[in-house]
């Protein structure tokens, strides 16, 4: 997916809406203050369209969105940039100033709280304090214990109005990977699977290329084009070497590449070693062959095995979560899914199915332990079903999981 060109007409014409976020229209907030106008509702969208624009760049930081308007006129927006670039905030001022538009009295509709702290760039929150703003509506808290509502803090400290909780549950839907890490530390996991109509993966032999057509597998890149990883297993390896990075949309980032390799069996002249960065996560140390391949670009990281002598998944997901990992697209066989599946490690799944039928061959998930009666089945929602061309992808989540991040955003379940 392209993304969307900048935005930069002259002021009081705000640009043609690009396309509603993942998920929808953004619905009205369920009551209580602050009451926001239908003009607040307008420029919130927009804001929420403007952040789209980070959705393949903005990790490891949030895909916010900012977009700064006078009198019912808009004067300029701006989204993340790339890590160490600037913020949705920074950028929308840096526009505003590139046309010569004063800013001062403006309203900056944020989608996330502005960041307080200095990290990579300096606070938001000083620099919309600095710009004059009058008023700043906020979408989300930010969740990051470094930020907490210090920013709107500094802003109403300086005698900004600041109206917190529109679309918030938006901004989350955005942003499930940063949230997630903020508040559990672990990243946001989905598996990514294509199969028949009867659910098989692949051949009884293993022959799986191609069960979904074009558009399907286009829009799977898409997926990993969002994530900041994408995760395999040795045997998906071994049997398909494939690349795992994405070709079918245009991206300025590359995810990481990562395989579970427990016995470090992974053979050096695999295709997915190839210069770009690939993580190997092992329960077996090798120095000598971790030293060859760092040499090509690959980090071999040691984690301890769980109690059946496999790599701890729960070890993993740490790791990730303390590693600035946000968001995890798993591509695996179904062992590897059926054991994220059992650890309660899957919160969302992107399943495309083809209108074919294979019989016998490799299921979407393989349980380490069976499930001893239906009661036990391990249960998801349908989010939506889109059509690709002769084939569907079904979004599933994990109710649970969506409903324990909601509450740990300060947000009420709905």
């Amino acid at each position: 997916m392209t993304r969307p060109e900048t935005l930069s007409p002259s002021p009081g014409r705000p640009p043609a809406d690009s396309a509603s976020p993942a998920g929808g229209e953004p619905q009205a907030p369920r009551g209580g203050p602050p009451a926001f106008s239908t003009e607040d509702h307008r420029w919130m969208r927009r804001a929420l369209r403007v952040a789209e624009q980070a959705l393949f760049v903005s990790s490891p930081n949030p895909r916010v969105g900012c977009v700064l308007v006078r009198d019912g006129r808009w004067l300029a927006e701006g989204s993340t940039q790339r890590a160490g670039g600037r913020h949705a905030e920074a950028q929308a001022l840096h526009e505003a100033a590139l046309q010569g538009v004063d800013v001062r009295g403006a309203t900056a509709y944020v989608t996330l709280e502005p960041c307080s702290h200095t990290g990579r760039t300096p606070p938001c929150a000083d620099a919309l304090v600095a710009a004059g703003v009058a008023r700043v509506v906020v979408g989300l808290r930010d969740p990051n214990p470094k930020v907490a509502g210090g920013g709107i803090e500094r802003l109403r400290a300086a005698g900004i109005q600041v109206d917190v909780g529109l679309f918030a549950e938006d901004v989350l839907a955005q942003n499930p990977g940063f949230c997630a890490r903020m508040t559990r530390g672990t990243p946001w996991l989905w598996l990514k699977s294509a199969a028949s109509f009867d659910g098989r993966m692949a051949l009884p032999d293993g022959r799986s290329q191609w069960i979904t057509g074009d558009a399907a597998r286009d829009d799977g890149h898409r997926w990993r084009a969002r994530a900041c990883m994408v995760l395999t297993g040795i045997g998906t390896i071994l049997s398909d070497d494939p690349m795992l990075d994405v070709r079918a949309v245009e991206t300025p980032r590359q995810p990481i590449r990562a395989v579970l390799d427990t016995q470090f069996v992974l053979g050096e002249q695999a295709r997915i070693i190839n210069g770009d960065p690939v993580w190997i996560f092992t329960a077996r140390p090798d120095a000598g062959k971790a030293a060859r391949l760092a040499a090509r670009n690959v980090r071999v990281i040691v984690l301890p095995p769980d109690e059946r002598g496999a790599l701890s998944l729960a070890a993993l997901m740490r790791w990730l979560g303390d590693h600035e990992i946000n968001e995890v697209h798993v591509e695996a066989g179904a062992r590897l899914q059926g054991a994220l599946v059992q650890a309660g490690l899957v919160d969302e799944w992107v399943a495309y199915l083809a209108p074919s039928v294979l019989g016998d061959g490799q299921g979407l998930a393989a349980l380490p332990t069976p499930l001893a009666g239906l009661d036990q089945a391990y249960r998801y929602e349908f989010q939506d079903v889109l059509q690709l061309g002769r084939d569907m992808r079904l979004r599933l989540r994990d109710p649970a999981h969506w409903d324990a991040l909601v509450e740990a955003c300060g947000l009420k379940k709905g």
